[in-house]
């Protein structure tokens, strides 16, 4: 479930995962590698920064492209 109030420039974790394409797992797994960072929310329902998720994003349509 999906917060109701978010902090501006801010996506939710489902919000990423359907930006990138990928599950909640997936989401998890990017914070786990260091390459996304969580910028706020509560433990089970973290926010990320809308220009943290660019970098992945980019990375996988730069990839998708080749």
């Amino acid at each position: 479930m999906e917060p109701h109030i978010i902090r501006p420039g801010h996506l939710t974790a489902h919000q990423v995962a359907r930006q990138l394409g990928i599950s909640l797992g997936g989401v998890r797994l990017l914070v786990h590698r260091g390459q996304l960072k969580r910028s706020g929310g509560r433990p089970r329902q973290p926010w990320y920064a809308v220009d943290d998720v660019a970098a992945p994003l980019a990375r996988r349509q730069g990839r998708a492209a080749a």
